[in-house]
Parts: C-alpha cells; structure tokens; sequence
C-alpha cells in the first residue's frame, strides 16, 4: 500500500492525475477554507514529520509502472504542499523521472511571496494557484488564514512570481454562495488577475462535500461573475463526459482514493475498470466506503 502516492484521479481541468499528498496522515494547512473537502482543523504554519523526498520518488516510481497511462503528476497534500520543506528536491527529482508527463502543483497562494517557494515553483509545468478573494475581510472570512498570513503579501508575491514564470500559471476562483458571488468581489479580482496576467483563469463552485455547511452557486450565477474578469481566458469549470479510461485498483488503493478525494458516480464510471467497480460495491456492502450525496450528485466516499 502507497503511503504518499494516490489515484489516478480524473480532474475536471487536467485530465487523468496521479497524485502525490505530502501529509497523508493529517490535515495541515494555513488555511482552513469553508469549503475545503477535507474536515475543517486549526490552520498550522509547517507540515510536521514531513516525509523525504526520496520516500516519495520511490514509491511514484513504482506507480509509474502501474500507471503509464497518466497525464500529469499532481503534487498535492491533505493541506498546503508549498509548506513541505524539501520542495525544490521534490520538483527536480520528479522532473529527472516523469517521462514526458506534466507536473502539477495545487496551491493556495499562501506562501508565493516567499523566494525560496518562487525558485520550487518555477520548475513545474502547470501551477494553479487558487484567489478566491482580494478584499481582506471577505479574504479572512472565506478562507480563514493562519495569523501569519497577509493578503498582501500575497498579492505582492503573486504579481513577482508571474512576471518569472514561464509556463502555464491558472488562477482559480472557488465561488460561494453569500461569500464571494458579488459583482463588487470580481471586479476588485479582475484588477488584479490583469496585473497578473495568468495563461487561464478557472472559475468553479463547490461540487464536493465541504468542511462546513456552505453552499455552490449555479453554473448561471458563475458565467454572469465570469465577465467581470477581462483580457483573460477564462474557463467555467463544469462536469463533462470523460473518456473511459478502465484503471484496475485494488480495494486499499480505491479506499485510499476516496480517502483523498470523493469520486462521484459519473469519476467512478469513467475511470475504474468493472472488477474494480466490484470491488468498489463489495467495500460499500461491507461499509468501508460509503454513498452520499451533494447538491444532487451521488459521491463514494471513505469512512
């Protein structure tokens, strides 16, 4: 059983995922967003007993041989990655095995303005960066940082980083309900984005069970916000038909996927193959797994 390496997972933006969580154990983040999937914890300013970054070449390297029909390489965690200290290891040891395979890292921003994060950073194919606001009070509110954390320092951190990176930079805006789904909350984010100038912003709403009891925004309500945002691609992230993809996963590796991120029905039907999906039956007959579902979409998840 993988301690540090999980999935695939299918994402609805980057396509079939390998992914790499750095705190497999616990919940350790600056932030402790409303909507997170993972259940709400303190927020922390360090991962503690971070893994090395040779345990975790090892054991993606074994995965490699599993999954060779991947396209990309997710670094991720039950937190932030970007407060794992051996990052930039981490990166350039992934870059001297991946084979072709983009690299991906899902950030909440907090630590861009740090240089030593930038120089991690700028080695990876695809970072996506999440700002889901820029006005400090809704900013508090909605993502509820660690008392070390100034949003503008952020911003400052951001707008450096942009102007060094040479590969794909996206933006994402979660929206929520009564949060940040006013038309006064994208216009202040478009001032910036624009500064930024990333290669895509993503707008998207919650479509996973949440840490609290928050709510999504219609896809409606997302494409009128969406045109606040000028001189940038945006996409308006929504579920579509993926291409059939027949993974064989055995009952700890389909545990440990759900674990890390509920699949729906629809992840399920794409992705595993049937006597995975048998298996997937047997763990939700024996009640290791369970069926639930969020705003009208059924989701396997662990218990």
């Amino acid at each position: 059983m993988s301690n540090f390496i999980f999935g695939p997972v299918q994402s609805r933006r980057f396509g079939l995922s390998l992914g790499i969580d750095l705190s497999p154990n616990k919940k350790q983040c600056n932030f402790d967003c409303l909507y997170c999937e993972l259940k709400g914890a303190k927020s922390v300013d360090a991962i503690q007993a971070p893994p090395t970054a040779q345990d975790i070449i090892d054991e993606l390297k074994i995965a490699f041989k599993k999954f060779s029909d991947i396209d990309v390489v997710t670094i991720t965690a039950n937190g932030e990655p970007t407060l794992y200290p051996h990052l930039k290891e981490l990166v350039n040891e992934i870059n001297s095995i991946k084979n072709g395979k983009k690299l991906l890292i899902l950030s909440n921003t907090s630590c861009i303005y740090d240089k030593k994060i930038q120089d991690a950073l700028l080695d990876i194919d695809i970072v996506k960066l999440s700002l889901d606001s820029v006005i400090p009070a809704m900013f508090k509110k909605l993502n509820r940082p660690h008392s070390s954390i100034n949003l503008e320092h952020i911003l400052k951190g951001l707008k450096e980083f942009s102007k060094l990176f040479a590969n794909e930079l996206v933006l994402e805006i979660l929206v929520v309900e009564n949060f940040n789904d006013t038309r006064d909350e994208f216009i202040a984010l478009n001032s910036i984005i624009n500064e930024v100038n990333p290669s895509r912003v993503d707008i998207s709403t919650i479509d996973r069970p949440s840490a609290y009891k928050v709510k999504a925004v219609s896809y409606e309500t997302l494409e009128i916000l969406s045109r606040e945002i000028k001189n940038i691609p945006v996409m308006i992230a929504k579920r579509k038909e993926f291409a059939k993809k027949n993974l064989s996963l055995n009952e700890e590796e389909i545990i440990q996927l759900l674990k890390m991120r509920p699949q729906s029905e629809e992840d399920i039907s794409n992705i595993l193959d049937e006597e995975s999906k048998k298996l997937l039956l047997n763990l939700l007959k024996k009640e290791k797994i369970k069926l639930i579902n969020v705003i009208g979409i059924n989701f396997y998840k662990s218990n």
